[in-house]
This record gives structure tokens, sequence and C-alpha cells, in this order.
């Protein structure tokens, strides 16, 4: 335990969090207002994790997070590397090591994000796991939260293993030409166990598709290695109806990281159709 005064790990979260302004992420900010940093309750929302579990890291009764929840906060507080890294020491845990997947949406990205709140928006990891995604994305597509995080999986939605359901879109989506993007999204995985070799994440999520998906391990098998940078897409909408939007995936630097943004041509219906879906946010239920 730390001998320091006010360098333990619960310390250090409600630091920062009580530097990080509501607007810094994205949050409305009611008139009146009196707390200037991030409430427990939108730290939690931010991370996916309890009230309850924030309040007890923070008083000291929780003190061994598991490295997914060290990331969420880590990014849900705007953290920089080293910070980042520093909080994975407090927890009790190695930082990521180069070779693995990073998880880490660096400072200037989230600032970057949180200016595209009218477009859905969201990152994903080199493996295609989910990272983030803001309420415009959550509106169009459905609300990931519910799935637990290790299942947010973009390759896995697109090779389901044993029938399992997806997670990622909650109503039907369909693409202009499936077979390319079915063959661009495993390309990409190629292309990462290249860059991430030490990633057992990565390989573990390759073993399972190659063993349970024979479509995946038919397109693995060609070798190909590419990116996956932009598609058309249609949205059966259970509440707006059918939306076509224009998906392009931005990568950002070394961490391979992937911003996907959903746009409509400007003026619209489509368009139309995009706003009115954030403005009446996603139904209680997905359908059947």
């Amino acid at each position: 335990m730390p001998t320091t005064p006010g360098t333990g790990l619960g310390t250090m979260i409600r630091t920062w969090r009580d530097r990080l302004p509501p607007s810094a992420a994205g949050l409305p900010v009611a008139r009146g207002r009196r707390a200037t940093g991030l409430r427990r309750e939108e730290l939690a929302e931010l991370a996916g994790v309890s009230v309850d579990y924030v309040v007890r890291l923070e008083q000291g009764r929780a003190t061994t997070p598991s490295p997914s929840v060290v990331a969420a906060l880590a990014r849900a507080l705007h953290l920089s590397t080293a910070e980042r890294d520093h909080l994975y020491r407090l927890a009790r845990l190695a930082p990521p090591a180069p070779g693995v997947i990073p998880d880490h949406l660096p400072p200037g990205v989230q600032r970057v994000l949180t200016r595209l709140a009218d477009v859905p928006v969201a990152v994903f990891a080199a493996d295609w796991s989910l990272l983030w995604w803001n309420r415009s994305w959550a509106a169009l597509l459905g609300d990931p939260s519910p799935a637990p995080p290790r299942l947010r999986n973009f390759a896995r939605d697109r090779f389901p293993v044993d029938g399992a359901p997806p997670c990622l879109a909650l109503w039907p989506v369909t693409e202009t030409d499936r077979d390319a993007t079915d063959a661009a999204v495993v390309s990409d995985l190629r292309r990462a166990t290249g860059r991430f070799p030490q990633d057992e994440r990565l390989a573990r999520l390759i073993r399972r598709l190659l063993a349970g998906n024979e479509r995946f391990a038919a397109l693995w098998a060609t070798g190909e290695v590419a990116a996956h940078r932009e598609d058309h897409k249609s949205i059966d909408h259970p509440t707006v109806g059918p939306v076509e939007v224009d998906c392009d995936v931005l990568t950002d630097g070394d961490s391979d990281l992937k911003i996907v943004i959903l746009t409509a041509a400007p003026g619209s219906e489509d368009e139309s159709k995009v706003q009115l879906a954030a403005v009446t946010g996603p139904p209680a239920t997905a359908p059947a």
C-alpha cells in the first residue's frame, strides 16, 4: 500500500474525476450545476461500471479492478498514456506491453470525438473490440452497453460462432457488398496480427473464429492483408424506418484505433432520420 498521502488508487481516481469537466466528456451541462468535474454517476456511465463500484474504488474498499475496468476508467477520465500506466500500477497491474493492442484513447482523440456529438461515431481497437461510442451511435444502432465488454466485437458479430446473437447492432444492418466487407474485416485482422504479435486477446479471437465459423476460415485462408476503410450501410431502424448511411473508418496512428463515422447525404431524408433517431434515442428494447 502507498505510504505517501494522496497517492492511492481511490484518491487519484477522485482527483482525475474532479478535474474533468462534463463538457469535455461530451455530457450535457445543466444550469446551476455545482460540481465542476464529473459526478460519480457520470464516471460510472462513461466507464460502464456501477456507481457503487466507483464509490468503493474511491473509498479504498475495492483495490484490485480488472484490466478491462482500468482501461475503461482511463478512457472515461481522459488520461494521458503516462497517467494510464500509473493507474494500472496503482491497481497492481502491469501497463500494456509493446506488441499488445492498446485500448487507450488519447485525450486529443477524445476532444475530437466530443465535437462530433451529433454524428454517430464509435471507436474500435485493432481487433475490432468496441471501446467507445456516443449517444448518436447508440440511438441509430442500439445501445451496446448491456452486452459484456468481452463480447462487444465487430468480428464476433460478423462471423458468429454457435449461433451467438449480435451485440453491436440491435436491428438489421445490410451493406452494399457484404462479401467485400467480410473480406475487408478478415484481412484487417490479419494485418493486426503483424502489428501486435504478442496480443493474446487477438490470437484467442482468431482461434475461436477459425474453429467455429467456416466463412471466416475460408477468407482467412486467402492470406489477404488490408485495412477496412469505407462502406455503405442500410439500417432498418425500428422507430424512424430504413436509413442509408456511408460508413468511413479512420485509423489513429500507431495504436491502430479505428474511428468509425456514419453519415448520410447532406439535406437528404436519411440525414433527417439520423437526426430524428438521435433526438428520440434508442427504443427501450430491441426487436425480436
